[in-house]
């Protein structure tokens, strides 16, 4: 899929490689959505990536003033997890909240989600809202970039061949703002958006003193709804004036029709979100629906790279340049030769020789191959064999230890709920997580844990039955 990964150790060198390769490179840090545009050839052209992840420095979140920074390594579950970003940041967690699967969340950058570009990114919206910038550097110098003019269109931003997104800034929500996010998908979890509203709103007391209403997938860019916020301004939060509201945001929308919905559905989706977006706020519930612990599987390091590296690093094609692959799996320590041009799911299949991680759809939707990596439960079709240098991986032929099953493992085989069986090394691997973090998990939690995971013989309740079974509580 590439010809060229480089793992680099610091900004710069990562510039100079992007001066040097230009539109044939791209930056990876997630890689959630570019693993899967190669391997379907969408991406003519790029034979390139540069790796980000262990470049120190670029995975904090950090309040300055009353200005919130994250890092370009800033995932989705270091959102959800951060109190500032549910304090004071609530439309942006509840966003992250909303993305993927809490695999996909552990890799999955916010950066990333904004250099997508697509309508229906979920953390757009609300940091459009919020009114961010995002920082460009190059080796030409840097610039700083209002978020509302970094889209020229559907996937299309300003962003040069040669530049890195490194932060995104936006100011806190102040003592007299509040915030929401809510999302229409066509499912409960790993839902790309039908529609989605963020609103925003400044108050003197009762009275709404400004207002921002951005809307998400209905448009080739993030709106704002500006006759909506405009009427909102100076006024009460009523019944009457969120009504009137939520059909201005309506009528300020030309959608598309496409598999996820018509113009005329999304439309009337705006008209219901908004409401629901302002009563939310006028009730003080816009904290409802956010968990007070949330699943995250992403083990001790809490999905940070625990080991920097100290100098650049070459995988290639060419022989002379491709440094063979060593890491620890299941304690065992490999090194692998020319295998730097695969999925870590086949790495682990075809030359480690591990088969228990299985290929379910090879684009991060059913979670059968679900792995650890540095702690973290991830996806291993999304993340490139490279990445397993001097990495820590845990497959589900790790789980057992001395002879003796793991706990959930025993549970599945009492409770009988392995039936195909294709989908239970992924359940497995994420249930352990979770019981790892949360030896006691709530059959919320256990849901939460395991939405990144399809069951096609629909077996989902002796599986959450067997997780439950597994912990503590059920144990006494």
């Amino acid at each position: 899929m590439w010809s060229h990964y480089f793992t680099v150790s610091t900004t710069a060198e990562a510039l100079e490689l992007l001066a040097q390769y230009r539109e044939r490179a791209r930056i990876i840090a997630g890689g959630t959505d570019l693993i899967i545009e190669l391997d379907r050839e969408v991406r003519p052209g790029v034979d390139t990536l540069i790796d980000i992840t262990r470049v120190p420095g670029l995975d904090t979140i950090t309040l300055h003033g009353d200005e919130i920074t994250l890092g370009a390594l800033v995932t989705h579950n270091q959102v959800v997890d951060h109190a500032l970003m549910v304090e004071r940041a609530l439309p942006l967690a509840q966003a992250c909240w909303e993305v993927g699967a809490p695999q996909i969340r552990n890799r999955a950058t916010v950066a990333g989600n904004v250099i997508t570009a697509s309508p229906a990114n979920d953390t757009i919206t609300p940091l459009m809202a919020l009114g961010a910038q995002v920082r460009l550097v190059s080796l030409d110098g840097e610039r700083t970039v209002p978020l509302r003019d970094f889209y020229t269109g559907v996937r299309r931003t300003v962003m040069r061949p040669d530049e890195i997104l490194t932060a995104i800034t936006f100011p806190a929500l102040a003592h007299n703002e509040r915030g929401v996010f809510f999302k229409l998908g066509l499912r409960r979890a790993q839902a790309i958006s039908v529609v989605n509203a963020a609103v925003i709103l400044e108050l003197d007391g009762e009275t709404i003193t400004k207002a921002a209403i951005t809307l998400g997938s209905v448009a080739p860019t993030i709106v704002h709804a500006q006759v909506a916020e405009r009427s909102l301004t100076g006024r009460l939060l009523t019944p009457e004036t969120i009504r009137e509201a939520a059909k201005l945001a309506a009528a300020s929308v030309d959608p598309i029709t496409d598999v996820r919905g018509t113009a005329d559905y999304r439309r009337e989706m705006v008209r219901v979100l908004v409401s629901r977006a302002l009563r939310a706020l006028a009730d003080g519930t816009e904290r409802q629906r956010f968990p007070d612990h949330p699943p995250m599987l992403w083990g001790a390091y809490h999905g940070h790279a625990p080991h920097p590296v100290d100098q650049r690093i070459e995988h290639s094609t060419e022989a002379e340049h491709d440094q063979p692959i060593t890491t620890t799996i299941n304690g065992e320590r490999f090194t692998v030769e020319g295998a730097s041009q695969k999925t870590l799911l086949d790495f682990l299949r075809e030359d480690v020789g591990l088969p228990g991680t299985k290929e379910g759809c090879a684009e991060g939707e059913c979670g059968a191959c679900t792995i650890f990596l540095d702690g973290a439960a991830v996806m291993a079709c999304l993340v490139p064999a490279p990445r397993a240098h001097d990495a820590e991986i845990v497959t589900v032929e790790g789980l057992a230890e001395n002879g003796e099953l793991h706990p959930i493992q025993q549970s599945f085989i009492d409770h009988g709920a392995v039936q195909c069986g294709y989908c239970t090394p992924g359940f497995l691997m994420a249930g352990a997580k979770l019981l790892e973090e949360t030896p006691d998990p709530t059959p919320a939690q256990v849901e939460q844990s395991l939405s990144g995971n399809l069951c096609r013989c629909t077996g989902y309740y002796k599986i959450i039955q067997a997780v439950l079974g597994a912990s503590r509580v059920e144990e006494r």
